[in-house]
């Protein structure tokens, strides 16, 4: 069962992700400006939800859902990331990388921006591709998922929110954002996007052999967690004195009330 979903799904959505991703890297080039992967990266896993539900599943009612689902996380993130970067210079994190790597700048882009992160994609997407290709009766475990993912979905989305009004204010230039649920996290968005895979996830459980792609869930909140997330977001404070004090006494990721020190 597992060996024909690699063949027969997974491998065809790795290759289209691949062209997918190479036309990112190009479109990088032109526009000079590797932050583009932030656009792609969520419209990535619309193009191999969209592309697995139409080509291989039976059009059933969790194929459905959980296609939408992605659909509409994707596009939500895509066109928040956008709008964020609009009219701005490149993402500081992108622009460091293209000075310190060099002469290595386009291979390094390649590999470590567009093909890396077209692999993880893929990976934390699996579940997706699973529902869609075998499909699955709607039953407890797909209650609980959306659910869980509705939840997620709305604590990224609310948490964005509150940080664009926040950061639109004059008056709140140089802050840090500590209201809200910043106050109870300092990125609830991060633990909204990974709840999100938690729940689809939960929702592939009543399909045979789902339960090995927790792989998905878990690789997305490491990620965010501790690789390309909270310390990337968090290394441009490094010396503020108000952000070290929000930072003693609120919780990285995971909601929890504020710590007594």
């Amino acid at each position: 069962m597992f060996i024909d979903f690699l063949q027969n799904a997974f491998l065809p959505s790795a290759i289209l992700l691949f062209f997918y991703m190479l036309v990112w890297f190009f479109v990088a080039l032109l526009k000079k400006r590797n932050d583009v992967a932030d656009i792609a990266w969520g419209l990535g896993f619309v193009l191999l939800a969209v592309f697995t539900y139409l080509y291989y599943s039976q059009k059933e009612i969790l194929n459905t859902i959980v296609t939408l689902l992605v659909l509409v996380w994707g596009l939500r993130l895509s066109t928040h990331i956008y709008l964020r970067n609009r009219g701005k210079d490149e993402d500081p994190r992108y622009k460091k990388w293209r000075y310190d790597w060099g002469k290595w700048f386009y291979l390094r882009s390649f590999l470590q921006v567009f093909m890396l992160q077209g692999f993880l994609l893929l990976l934390i997407v699996s579940p997706v591709l699973y529902i869609n290709y075998f499909g699955s009766e709607f039953g407890v475990f797909a209650y609980l998922g959306i659910f869980i993912w509705f939840f997620g979905f709305v604590f990224e989305s609310v948490g964005d929110r509150q940080l664009k009004d926040f950061l639109s204010k004059g008056e709140n230039k140089g802050k840090i954002m500590q209201s809200g649920l910043w106050k109870y996290t300092r990125h609830p968005n991060y633990f909204g996007e990974a709840l999100m895979w938690w729940g689809i996830w939960i929702l592939s459980l009543g399909l045979s052999g789902a339960i090995y792609l927790i792989f998905s869930p878990l690789l997305i909140t490491c990620l965010l967690r501790f690789v390309s997330g909270v310390p990337l977001a968090e290394r441009f404070f490094a010396g503020n004195k108000e952000f070290e004090e929000y930072k003693n006494k609120t919780n990285a990721m995971f909601p929890w009330f504020l710590k007594n020190n």
